[in-house]
């Protein structure tokens, strides 16, 4: 349960998250589901997408997706808007933060961090903006990543992608905003996702976040998921073309 403010402008909205099954992810579909939006959601991880969707039911709708084949993510998306209704909010969050050293990089290895980390956000912007116009309006949420900015190393591929987003989102904000489509990125520090913590959050990691955080505390998907909901709300309508931290004062 995500307890928090209400957003009326999200009732009722159909939204669209990539990698929604789990994580943050999955934040972000708790989150607009307890707002009382029809989501839809996508991601590789097809028997915890099931189980999502099964357990918050209502106007809910979940398909079994590779982002990184873009015919299939633009087809999700538009039986998605068939099932829900048009489009208006999207979350770009599907992402793979496996690391990785320079000397093992190839180019396929690199093309596919790209496309697993960068491209289908701008394939998933691509086919839900002529939505948006028709609507008057919508919201892109771009997810990117702190760890670029603190310069991380061992995963090079990940960060020059995320890196990236940004750029993306300037782009994409300048191209719609005629449309009142406003786009952001969501920049997130070091979240405790269930991977995360199986995978890398070490007794030395903690002593990092405690000593480079302002917040002496571990954030979670769900500090995510309010960030991501006012993005998304009304009460964001003047809020685009920018970067969005939220790394308990890490950078």
């Amino acid at each position: 349960m995500i307890t928090g403010a209400i957003y009326p402008s999200l009732k009722g909205k159909t939204v669209f998250i990539t990698g929604g099954a789990m994580g943050i992810g999955a934040a972000f579909v708790e989150a607009f589901h307890q707002q009382g939006s029809k989501v839809a959601f996508v991601d590789i991880a097809k028997e915890a997408g099931e189980r999502l969707a099964k357990r918050l039911g209502g106007d809910m709708w979940f398909g079994h997706c590779d982002v990184t084949d873009t015919g299939a993510l633009q087809h999700a998306i538009k039986n998605a808007a068939k099932a829900l209704g048009p489009i208006t909010i999207l979350i770009n969050n599907a992402a793979h933060d496996q690391r990785h050293t320079l000397e093992e990089m190839t180019p396929d290895y690199w093309d596919e961090r790209i496309a697993v980390n960068l491209k289908h956000q701008f394939f998933a912007s691509q086919a839900v903006a002529p939505m948006m116009k028709e609507a008057g309006g919508g919201a892109i949420i771009n997810m990117g990543s702190t760890s670029w900015k603190i310069g991380l190393g061992g995963m090079a591929a990940y960060t020059a992608a995320k890196a990236a987003v940004t750029g993306l989102t300037r782009s994409l904000a300048r191209d719609l905003g005629a449309f009142n489509i406003r786009v952001n990125t969501l920049l997130p520090g070091w979240i405790m996702t269930e991977r995360q913590m199986a995978l890398w959050v070490t007794p030395e990691g903690e002593k990092d976040i405690m000593k480079f955080q302002c917040l002496k505390r571990k954030l979670y998907p769900e500090d995510m998921a309010k960030v991501a909901l006012f993005l998304a709300s009304d009460e964001a309508g003047a809020c685009t073309n920018q970067d969005f931290i939220a790394d308990g004062g890490w950078v």
